[in-house]
């Protein structure tokens, strides 16, 4: 489990340990992630990981392996989404972004790969409806585009590993846990420009205010780990309903 220290990672590294799966969560902040393997219960593996660090991935995906007795699934969850217009995004920003959004799919996959091979097992990555069912959300230009080129590595990757059950999960707005599983997406976000977009967001109907409770976000993604030898999932989606 990538991107486990907080957030909706956090939540589903938890999730799935509780449910009998053994799990190894890997992130940058360890102290986070060692609370993080404390609470998901005994047999949690913490494993620091920097997404950004193509050797750190090689090195976090052969210590879990190691730990683990292998590896049957991986799920990716790292992600960052800079709330900035376009035209104030510049290619530092871009970076970090494509960075841990795009780039460290690729390499802890590319690293967990011959794993997964060998167990004929699953790769889910969190996506994003602004990429695939709603249109990119002014402000969040970079994360949508982001996600968007997320979501065609997933398809690469399947065309040449179908041995590997590749996911896409589609991810709306979702509530997360308390205290480091508060979700930090929009934690950096500039509060004027907030107060500027999100009338922009709500007129669209982007944004109704309803959320997806993350308990059902962690049962898709323990059903779609568990789909079964003889089949897969290539895509799901879980996304508000909207009321009102």
């Amino acid at each position: 489990m990538v991107g486990a220290s907080s957030g909706l990672g956090r939540c589903i590294a938890v999730g799935l340990a509780r449910r009998g799966d053994e799990v190894a969560v890997m992130a940058r902040r360890y102290d986070m992630l060692s609370r993080a393997a404390e609470e998901a219960g005994p047999g949690t593996l913490a494993v620091a990981c920097d997404v950004t660090d193509e050797a750190s991935c090689r090195r976090a995906v052969e210590e879990a392996a190691a730990g683990l007795g292998g590896i049957d699934a991986l799920v990716y969850t790292a992600g960052i989404g800079p709330l900035k217009r376009l035209v104030d995004t510049d290619a530092e920003t871009w970076r970090r972004v494509l960075d841990t959004n795009v780039v460290g799919a690729a390499s802890v996959t590319k690293a967990a790969l011959a794993h997964l091979d060998a167990s004929g097992g699953v790769a889910a990555y969190l996506s994003s409806w602004s990429a695939s069912i709603t249109p990119p959300w002014p402000g969040l230009g970079a994360y949508a585009v982001s996600k968007a080129a997320l979501d065609e590595l997933v398809e690469a990757w399947r065309a040449e590993h179908p041995q590997v059950g590749f996911t896409r999960v589609v991810v709306g707005n979702c509530a997360g846990g308390q205290g480091d599983s508060v979700p930090q997406f929009s934690a950096e976000w500039d509060g004027d420009l907030v107060a500027e977009l999100f009338p922009i967001w709500s007129a669209r109907n982007y944004y109704t205010g309803s959320l997806v409770d993350v308990e059902d976000l962690v049962q898709v993604v323990h059903q779609v780990l568990h789909a079964g030898a003889t089949a897969t999932i290539p895509s799901v989606a879980v996304v508000p309903r909207q009321v009102g």
